[in-house]
C-alpha cells in the first residue's frame, strides 16, 4: 500500500470516527438527561402521594401528644382508688397504650421527631413517677394536684414536642 492509499483510508476513516464518537455522546447524554427526568417525575409523583399520608401521620402523632399531655390526661383519666401509686401506674398505662397505637406513625416521620415524641413520652412517665414516690403526696388527688402544680411551673413534654413538629412541619411546605 502506498501512501496515497493510507492518506485516502484515513481520509474516510477519521471523520466516520469522529463523526461516531460525537453521536456516541449525544446520544448517551440525551439519554441520561432523559433518564434524569423520569426519575425526576417519578419521585415528585411519589411525593404528591406520599405527603398526605405524611401529613395525617403528623396529625396523629400531634393528637398523641395531646392525649399523653399530663393535663388532658389527669381529666380524661380519673383515679379508681385513693391509692397514689395505683394511680400513677394507670397513668403510665395509659400513656404507653396511646403510645403503643400510634408506634407505626414512625414510618412516616423523621428519625428526630421520632426521638422527641419518645423523650416526651419517657418524660412524662419519669415526671408521674417522680411526683408518685414523693413522700408528702399522700393520695391520688393529691398526686393529680402535685402534678398539675408542676404543669404550671414547667412546660409539659408533649408541648415542646408539638412545637417543634409544628417547626419541622413549616420546612415541608
Amino acid at each position: 500500500m502506498d501512501g496515497t492509499k493510507i492518506i485516502e483510508l484515513a481520509s474516510y476513516t477519521l471523520p466516520a470516527l469522529i463523526t461516531g464518537g460525537v453521536a456516541y455522546f449525544l446520544f448517551h447524554s440525551f439519554f441520561k438527561s432523559e433518564e434524569n427526568r423520569r426519575r425526576f417525575e417519578l419521585l415528585k409523583e411519589n411525593q404528591k402521594q406520599a405527603l398526605p399520608i405524611r401529613l395525617q401521620a403528623y396529625e396523629r402523632i400531634v393528637l398523641l401528644l395531646e392525649r399523653i399531655n399530663p393535663a388532658q390526661l389527669l381529666l380524661r383519666v380519673t383515679p379508681p382508688t385513693s391509692d397514689k401509686s395505683d394511680y400513677a401506674t394507670l397513668l403510665i398505662h395509659n400513656i404507653q397504650t396511646e403510645f403503643d397505637h400510634n408506634l407505626t406513625q414512625q414510618v412516616y416521620v423523621t428519625a428526630n421527631t421520632w426521638d422527641i415524641i419518645n423523650k416526651a413520652k419517657n418524660s412524662t412517665i419519669q415526671m408521674i413517677r417522680q411526683k408518685s414516690i414523693e413522700e408528702d403526696i399522700l393520695n391520688a388527688e393529691k398526686l393529680r394536684e402535685a402534678i398539675l402544680i408542676d404543669l404550671t411551673e414547667n412546660e409539659a413534654p408533649s408541648n415542646v414536642a408539638i412545637s417543634y413538629i409544628k417547626e419541622e412541619l413549616k420546612t415541608v411546605f
